[in-house]
């Protein structure tokens, strides 16, 4: 019996060492077997990648788990999957052949290479991730920028690069996404198809790793000579523009006129109109560097306070249905101290990540109050100062950008030791640092090393407080996400498009319509050590800015570089604003939403402005039908505008238009007192809505109309049809 057992020992031992030295040079799981998974779809989120799995089979999104996926794989439904005595009986290849039913259909064929690999995996005993793999270190697609014509294929190549310094030509198991379709395709083995023209862009993803290549194909038609020689860049944004411009023949629109530039400039940087004193003085002043004047002028106005103060106060939360009344104030104060002082903005986001003490002393604090949770800051943050979303890693790693689950956890466990309690007085919150608590990685079961994005970890046992480190690493000079983050938005605030499409979603996957622009204005922006009014001035005289919105035969199909100015619709604070300084009638606003229907809220001093309330919680039709934002998160989806039928039909026969015009001491009012002729009366409807004097056409049709009025009471009557003409038409519902 002791022989018999012997024997059976060394023969079992024989065995293992057979399937040890076979699982040596087997296919690794972590480096082949998961990239052909994920590129056939099988760990896709609408196969087996959902969160339930498909047919009682599930992995991980995209193979980010490899432990768990092996053991799916090899372990669960009792082993089934795999034969390791018979690889071709496998059900992972019997599926995926389709030999046998398969919903997903199939998926390879038995003599591709794919098969090979997973056949050479089972016979080797299929192992499972090793410590000892080799990690990925990058992939590089190639081209990475090529210029084609329409109807041209091109097939494209990518190589794995691993931290051993092994190089792998990948390009069979990547999966490729089209950004842009209506410009380029591509198919699964990576060629890539033109179908149009303009700058589109493919993504390769390879074992969590992204590249992106940049297909340009200008437009085939005659090159407007004039029209590039025309535009005389004035600094680098127009150097670049230009350049990109050329790249795809598409033609600059000309400068547009003094009254659409002040009005422009007025709105983008004040949220107001020019005053009709201030618009005639621009039109008739004939000095070369007018226009540098005026900005110069705007960024030191007391609206632009009042301006970017609403913006920040958008981008931060103020918001009364979540704070108290007197915290909401300290917190709006503080925003709009940091306006005043011009505080640049790595030193604005520095003071409110790291703030300590009392929310009504110390307003910022109130951002600690509103996000309570440390998943949540994490989130909020990434958004809000690093312009990109990393809600997805929370579950698995990121689908389409480099985040993984365990950078998640480990940027939230920054946040996870900001505590708050009562302070002295109602309302008063007190914000402090703990020295101990994390959260669990829910996958490991065991808290995460806190650590920045792309930082080095610190260890769990420091007792410092974690958010320190973080705001140097976000707003260190070094760091582009947090430059081009800011510079986008700042950038969509006066173009009305970012150079990355939306400002929440700057993932590598979602990339910029002009690289080098972005690049330029965000290393300018730290050069003048984040000075937000150093850029807008820098945009403003930049030849782009002042292009006109009147498009070109060649540029009409231009949404996204800049070849014109693109008309945008008033955000609706500013478009309430307007409507009440043209008709000189100031709108009644109240701070409580329950009450203020009824008419007993508490109200703000009547001639606030809508750009001057600190909170979104209060009651206005207008405003919530033109898209103002709620303020529950931080997300440049909240505004919107979009137009709808209620819009239209409240400027057609709403409360706020009408009201205001037939108010008896509005502006009309005064106009008719002061005795103009009805000429005078129609430029000075033009000047006040527009900008602009009416054209000949314009003014003699009303005046025609004034000339027939037999009483004073028709004369009013039509003046103010002229005054609802004007505010209700797109030239001035909208900024062009």
């Amino acid at each position: 019996m002791r022989i018999m057992f012997k024997l059976c020992a060394i023969f079992f031992l024989t065995i293992f060492s057979m399937i040890s030295t076979k699982a040596e040079d087997a296919p690794s799981f972590r480096n082949q077997i998961q990239p052909i998974l994920a590129r056939y779809g099988c760990s896709s989120g609408a196969c087996h990648g959902a969160a339930a799995g498909q047919g009682g089979f599930k992995l991980s999104l995209r193979g980010y788990d490899n432990e768990g996926d092996f053991l799916s794989v090899t372990r669960s439904s009792q082993g089934r999957r795999v034969t390791l005595e018979d690889p071709a009986r496998s059900l992972i290849l019997l599926k995926a052949t389709k030999t046998v039913s398969h919903k997903g259909g199939e998926k390879i064929k038995a003599d591709w290479p794919e098969y090979k690999i997973l056949a050479d995996w089972i016979a080797s005993g299929a192992p499972g991730p090793q410590e000892s793999d080799t990690r990925i270190d990058h992939i590089e697609i190639s081209p990475a920028h090529v210029t084609l014509k329409n109807g041209e294929t091109l097939p494209l190549k990518v190589i794995a690069f691993f931290k051993d310094n092994r190089q792998e030509d990948v390009t069979r198991w990547v999966k490729y996404t089209a950004g842009n379709s209506a410009v380029a395709t591509v198919e699964d083995t990576g060629v890539v198809k033109i179908v149009g023209r303009g700058e589109g862009t493919i993504t390769a993803w390879y074992l969590s790793q992204l590249s992106i290549a940049t297909i340009s194909v200008p437009y085939e038609k005659p090159v407007l000579t004039e029209a590039f020689d025309a535009f005389k860049p004035k600094n680098f944004i127009d150097e670049e523009v230009l350049k990109k411009l050329v790249e795809l023949n598409i033609p600059p629109s000309a400068q547009c006129t003094d009254g659409e530039f002040i009005r422009r400039a007025y709105i983008d940087t004040l949220g107001i109109l020019p005053s009709s004193d201030e618009a005639k003085n621009f039109l008739s002043d004939k000095s070369l560097d007018k226009r540098d004047r005026l900005i110069n002028t705007l960024l030191q106005r007391p609206e632009f306070v009042d301006y970017w103060t609403y913006k920040w106060s958008d981008l931060f939360l103020v918001n009364g249905n979540k704070l108290p009344v007197q915290p909401m104030w300290s917190y709006y104060q503080w925003i709009r101290r940091q306006v005043e002082l011009n505080t640049p903005w790595d030193e604005m986001v520095r003071s409110l990540l790291t703030v300590t003490g009392s929310t009504l002393e110390n307003g910022a604090g109130n951002f600690f109050t509103l996000h309570d949770e440390p998943t949540k800051l994490a989130e909020t943050v990434s958004v809000a100062f690093l312009g990109m979303s990393i809600n997805c890693a929370k579950c698995h790693n990121h689908p389409m950008e480099k985040w993984t689950n365990d950078q998640y956890f480990a940027f939230a466990n920054l946040f996870s030791r900001v505590r708050s309690k009562n302070g002295e007085v109602k309302d008063e919150r007190i914000i402090y640092a703990a020295t101990e608590g994390d959260i669990v990685q829910p996958l490991k079961g065991v808290p995460q090393s806190p650590a920045a994005l792309d930082a080095l970890p610190i260890a769990l046992t420091s007792t410092d407080d974690r958010r320190i480190t973080l705001a140097k690493w976000l707003t260190a000079a070094e760091n582009p996400y947090f430059s081009r983050s800011i510079t986008n938005r700042l950038w969509k605030n006066f173009f009305g498009i970012a150079v990355v499409e939306s400002v929440d979603d700057l993932r590598m996957t979602n990339p910029a319509s002009n690289e080098r622009l972005l690049s330029a204005a965000a290393s300018f922006l730290v050069k003048n050590k984040f000075d937000l009014k150093e850029l807008m001035r820098e945009i403003m005289k930049s030849e782009t800015y002042q292009r006109s919105s009147v498009a070109l035969p060649g540029n009409k199909d231009d949404n996204r570089f800049y070849a014109r100015y693109y008309p945008k619709r008033l955000m609706a604070e500013a478009a309430l604003d307007a409507v009440s300084q043209v008709t000189a009638v100031p709108t009644d606003f109240r701070m409580d939403k329950r009450n203020a229907n009824q008419g007993i809220g508490e109200a703000y001093p009547m001639g606030y402005r809508a750009m001057q309330i600190p909170d979104s919680n209060t009651v206005s039709y207008f405003l919530s039908s033109f898209g103002r934002p709620e303020r529950v998160q931080t997300c440049e989806c909240e505004r919107t505008n979009e137009p709808s039928m209620a819009q239209a039909l409240h400027l057609a026969n709403g409360d706020t238009l009408n009201k205001k015009l037939a108010e008896k001491e509005n502006r009309i009012s005064k106009l008719l007192a002061e005795g103009k002729t009805d000429e005078q009366l129609i430029d000075e409807a033009y000047i006040l809505c527009v900008s602009r004097f009416p054209t000949e056409i314009e003014k003699n049709s009303f005046i025609k109309l004034l000339s027939e009025s037999k009483t004073p009471v028709e004369k009013r009557i039509v003046l103010e049809d002229v005054f609802w003409g004007l505010m209700s038409s797109r030239e001035f519902m909208f900024n062009h």
